[in-house]
């Protein structure tokens, strides 16, 4: 079996003839179709999958997955959505044709929560997405498919996109990395919108070199996207050297302290225990941390901001979905009808839920109250990381409040006691933030993961440190036959 190996060691083994990329090829699939009847991870296997020619490349010849709101080609793009459930694209997205470039094989499009607007992988048109470690949990979303392929070894890799925490929080969940480079990295062209201003692409790996190998790969300046920048100058992979003694970290006060939480459950204060045996292990490597605060009325409005800007964004963006340009057609006598009935028909409750949402805070008369407020919150919580910025190479926290929920009596709604904690990956979104989770231990048996962000264009410093905690922790590369 070779699935299970990083990129890395993939690369040597096709570059000396120990395995052919059509050899990878058939075991990706074979262990598809094993995921697919566990977990439910896939819209659509691509058994007619080829191999391709294996060049000095590092991704030459390997396989590796597609969430399923990038546009593909002649190959059915559903963005999990029954709005979309024939929808067969006439172009690729700008970061699959770089990886095509590089040689890469994609064998499935994975599932996702419907167009990435769902933290549990369960509002898909196709079903849940079950959490590979434990099927009666969730794998978190939006990237649940993705996510789940790479912990169980169907591949090294897959694409995903994070609008407020869809690469990083399923990483944790699964016990896999999660990595967004800096906002415009890589192009969003072809990637299904969600919220313009938060949407990022990015990847799911089982190690920090294979995210920066695969995010080297995915990136470039796109004359289709005039939010991406020029990247060329800036290598990844070839800059990660472990190298972190004198780097400065921090910590949130109001998100780590167990004292925060008086409803805390025994996963929440095992979950925060390891994290501060993990900045003990920070310090051992040399770099110094520090617990810094914030103020709580700032924190406490973040998952309130981020629902009114992402769903007036969401509204905004789904405006074309109207059944008449693409999608089935719905019935009706009149086309104001026939619209009606498709997004009626179409939508899950919990999108419909989220446009009634965008569309009353961009009423005129809503609009500054609710949609101009949250914009200037949310540029005060980017200037306030922004000032961290100033003083450390990044904030270290926490994924979550624990392991994967479970699926049975989970909703995706706002727990008041955790909210914050649960939710703060979305600031790497409201400032565009490099962010990288990896998984850092296991709680009743079920991964758990930390998370690092850094400051715009600081990707190399972000990804090495992330490389230097996981040489030290062991948990790179795991796979969930493995066990724990």
């Amino acid at each position: 079996m070779y699935m299970d190996k990083t990129i890395e060691e993939l690369h040597e083994k096709l570059k000396n003839g120990e395995v052919t990329s059509q050899e990878l090829i058939k075991e990706s699939l074979q262990k598809s179709h094993e995921l697919q009847e566990k977990c439910n991870a896939f819209v659509t296997i691509l058994d007619d999958a080829e191999p391709r020619e294996v060049t000095d490349d590092m991704l030459s010849g390997i396989p590796y997955g597609i969430k399923d709101n990038y546009s593909t080609k002649g190959i059915l793009s559903t963005g999990s959505s029954n709005t979309l459930k024939d929808y067969v694209p006439f172009f690729t997205a700008t970061a699959i044709e770089n990886l095509e470039k590089h040689g890469a094989v994609a064998t499935n499009k994975t599932v996702l929560d419907e167009f990435g607007m769902g933290g549990t992988g369960t509002t898909g048109h196709t079903g849940t997405v079950k959490n590979p470690w434990d099927t009666s949990r969730m794998c978190a979303g939006s990237s649940a498919g993705s996510a789940a392929a790479v912990a169980y070894g169907v591949y090294p890799y897959a694409t995903g996109s994070d609008t407020g925490d869809s690469i990083r929080k399923p990483a944790a969940y699964c016990g896999i990395v999660g990595y967004k480079p800096t906002y415009g990295m890589i192009s969003r062209y072809g990637l299904f919108p969600f919220a313009s201003s938060l949407d990022h692409c990015g990847a799911l790996t089982r190690s920090v070199k294979d995210a920066a190998i695969v995010v080297d790969a995915m990136k470039g300046k796109d004359k289709y996207d005039m939010t991406s920048f020029d990247s060329k100058d800036i290598h990844l992979y070839d800059s990660i050297d472990g190298k972190v003694k004198g780097k400065k970290l921090c910590y949130i006060k109001e998100l780590c302290d167990i004292n925060m939480y008086p409803h805390a459950d025994s996963e929440l204060k095992e979950h925060l225990k390891n994290f501060m045996n993990k900045i003990e292990l920070c310090k051992k490597l040399g770099m110094d941390v520090e617990e810094v605060s914030v103020d709580q009325t700032l924190l406490n409005a973040l998952p309130s901001v981020y629902v009114v800007i992402s769903c007036a964004e969401a509204t905004s963006n789904m405006s074309n979905l109207t059944g008449f340009i693409f999608g089935p057609r719905a019935e009706g006598d009149k086309y104001d009808e026939e619209m009606k009935n498709y997004r009626t028909q179409g939508f899950s409750p919990l999108i419909k839920r989220r446009f009634v949402i965008g569309s009353y805070v961009l009423q005129s008369q809503n609009k500054d109250r609710y949609f101009h407020n949250a914009q200037r919150v949310r540029r005060l919580l980017v200037d306030t990381w922004k000032d961290l910025f100033k003083k450390y190479d990044a904030v270290i926290l926490p994924v979550g409040s624990g392991p994967a929920k479970k699926l049975e009596g989970s909703k995706d709604i706002l727990d008041p006691n955790t909210a914050v904690l649960e939710d703060h990956l979305q600031i790497g979104n409201f400032g565009g933030f490099p962010s990288i989770t990896i998984p850092d231990g296991f709680i009743n048996n079920l991964p758990v993961g930390l998370n690092l962000t850094g400051n715009c264009y600081d990707d190399i410093n972000v990804l090495n440190i992330a490389y230097a905690l996981e040489s030290e922790m062991g948990y790179k590369g795991q796979t969930v036959k493995e066990g724990k």
